[in-house]
């Protein structure tokens, strides 16, 4: 179990600090993406919970906690079909089910999906994506 805490202070953080968190956060449910404050010698303190695995994470005293300075983004993504293949290029990535194609630019936004009756393979190269369909068709795709 992890925590990645950051900071919304500007403040040198000692290096048992983590250990002082645990023990005031010990007990409590935190998520991903939520901001919390800790009182610590009469004073609030603000964090943003950049990662807590999983969310939502209980603080027990196997958790670990680590702080960030930069900003941790996570989106998750759940099909109905399996994925078959994730491939990335310089304008994001393809993602590959059992019958259909996505293509997400680099800020995770779909820009394409089709889905094909006989899908076979997928190769990307230099940004644009190749799908070979059936026995003897291609679909050319510059995103």
């Amino acid at each position: 179990m992890r925590l990645v805490l950051k900071p919304l202070f500007e403040a040198e953080l000692p290096a048992d600090f983590s250990e002082v968190i645990k023990g005031k956060l010990m007990g409590e449910e935190l998520r991903t993406g939520e901001e919390i404050e800790v009182e610590l010698l009469g004073k609030p303190l603000r964090f943003k919970v950049v990662l807590a695995e999983p969310s939502p994470l209980k603080v027990r005293r196997n958790t670990r906690i680590e702080f960030s300075h930069g900003e941790v983004e996570v989106v998750d993504f759940e099909f109905d079909e399996p994925v078959n293949d994730v491939i990335p290029f310089d304008g994001g990535f393809v993602v590959v089910l059992e019958r259909e194609v996505l293509i997400l630019n680099q800020d995770w936004q779909k820009i394409y999906s089709d889905e094909f009756e006989d899908l076979n393979k997928v190769r990307v190269s230099k940004g644009k994506v190749v799908i070979i369909h059936g026995e003897r068709k291609i679909r050319l795709v510059k995103p």
